[in-house]
């Protein structure tokens, strides 16, 4: 299934953000935990699935690829679609301000 822009999943969400700075797959792993603050540990699996959807939608690249190790980079329309989640994510934030002014949270 395609990226049509809609909401993204969380794992893509963070492979983006982590990909700001180009990585290869073990560095990305640990970026996305710590970019996270640990709330999200990804495997192995579904990185490289999450990266190969992402790179067939165009919103990552190959950055090199020396045989032992690919290194992958967010490219124009990744960083599009992460700063419109990002603004998506925010509005769903002030939204729900009207927690606070009830009294509850």
């Amino acid at each position: 299934m395609a990226y049509n822009g809609g909401p993204m999943t969380e794992a893509m969400y963070y492979v983006l953000l982590a990909l700001m700075h180009p990585n290869h797959g073990y560095q990305l792993i640990q970026a996305i935990t710590e970019v996270s603050k640990g709330r999200l540990v990804m495997g192995p699996g579904t990185l490289y699935g999450v990266l190969a959807r992402m790179q067939k939608d165009g919103l990552i690249s190959l950055a090199e690829d020396d045989g032992r190790r690919k290194t992958y980079q967010i490219t124009v329309k990744g960083e599009q679609a992460l700063r419109i989640e990002y603004s998506r994510l925010k509005a769903l934030i002030q939204d729900g301000n009207i927690l606070e002014e009830s009294g509850k949270s």
